[in-house]
């Protein structure tokens, strides 16, 4: 079962927009099956409804497994980038100890 469970979290790591899509549409289906006693345009605003609720409440966890299943390397990889940037911008002196006109106002 745990492989299974861990296939289908990888599948959803990948297709976020879809399954998030597949979701909305199972919402609005389930919604306008379960309303069979309201008029057609009450079901389908009930729909709507539900399924915009739904979607937000998916949203949200996306957003939430997002955050918990994401290595928190941003410090060091902002680090790494500012080196890699001052790394590359000429030195404001030269061998003479003489301030390079680049860097002169």
């Amino acid at each position: 079962m745990e492989r299974l469970s861990s296939s289908v979290q990888a599948w959803v790591e990948e297709h976020k927009l879809a399954t998030i899509g597949g979701v909305w549409a199972t919402a609005v289906g389930a919604s306008v099956a379960y309303g069979r006693r309201k008029s057609p345009q009450m079901r389908l605003i009930h729909a709507r409804l539900h399924a915009q609720a739904l979607t937000l409440a998916v949203l949200g966890g996306a957003a939430l497994a997002h955050h918990y299943y994401t290595p928190n390397n941003n410090k060091q990889q902002q680090q790494q980038d500012d080196y890699d940037f001052y790394s590359q911008l000429p030195p404001a002196t030269n061998a003479d100890g003489e301030e390079n006109e680049r860097w002169s106002w």
